[in-house]
């Protein structure tokens, strides 16, 4: 059983200096962002390094897909800051993305009318990674390859949509809605696939996912949202063993000592 030392307080999370972690690809310090001048996230700290998967859960409409936007600068910060790669965000998502961040929406970003490997063609970046070589890591696209990508099922997009993020060399893959809309054998299919990929390329990943058990499962760290602001933020192996306080958080009740 895990101790009280293992869940951070909402409010003083140890992620919530601004020391500055060398080995941290991304960092999120006191982070407000939202719309129109509307706050949707508040007092949001993370950080991740090479080779970790972070997860973000909790319930429709608690800031998780937000909190994405910000990291990969799709929003205009309110307060706090957000670095990656030892510089402040930038502005413009498409500087971002050359400086290696990466983000798969849950509309996962294919084009339907083109086949598996015109998708990938138009996604390989001068630099980034050989065709092939994400072809290891899903195999079944290769079978694929001449198919059109609207005729393939959920998770085979889904599959081509991070083949597609892979190509680009991301240092930082930030991934909303993983398992949207698909089956829970391509679920359980997809999730250890992406903890392979960050280990063998010690790529930092940033999760949104709703099955909080297989998320927990491949996770390193996690962090629970509730309207907007943190509810809890732990090792992931902690919540996997406490699930009575991953639940408490989903309603919103911070953890203190352990205890929700």
């Amino acid at each position: 059983m895990s101790t009280s030392d293992d869940f951070a307080p909402a409010t003083t999370t140890s992620e919530s200096t601004t020391a500055t972690d060398p080995a941290e690809i991304l960092r999120v310090d006191d982070v407000t962002v939202g719309y129109g001048g509307v706050a949707a996230v508040r007092g949001l700290n993370a950080s991740v390094r090479a080779g970790e998967i972070l997860t973000l859960l909790g319930p429709n409409g608690s800031g998780k897909t937000t909190s994405l936007l910000a990291m990969v600068g799709a929003l205009d910060l309110m307060a706090g800051s957000i670095t990656a790669l030892g510089e402040p965000i930038d502005k413009r998502i498409e500087r971002n993305a050359r400086r290696g961040i990466t983000l798969v929406p849950d509309t996962r970003g294919v084009f339907h009318r083109l086949s598996v490997a015109d998708n990938l063609r138009l996604a390989k970046r001068r630099g980034g990674r050989d065709i092939d070589s994400v072809y290891d890591y899903f195999p079944k696209l290769k079978t694929m390859r001449t198919r059109r990508c609207g005729n393939l099922s959920g998770g085979e997009q889904q599959m081509l949509a991070l083949a597609k993020a892979l190509l680009a060399s991301p240092r930082v893959l930030l991934i909303d809605e993983l398992s949207l809309g698909l089956s829970p054998i391509a679920v359980q299919d997809l999730l250890p696939r992406l903890r392979s990929i960050a280990d063998d390329t010690q790529m930092a990943v940033i999760l949104v996912e709703q099955h909080i058990d297989l998320a927990l499962g491949i996770a390193d760290k996690a962090i629970v949202l509730h309207h907007g602001r943190v509810a809890v933020s732990a090792p992931a192996s902690a919540l996997r063993e406490n699930r009575d306080t991953v639940e408490a958080a989903y309603f919103g009740r911070t953890v203190e000592s352990g205890v929700a």
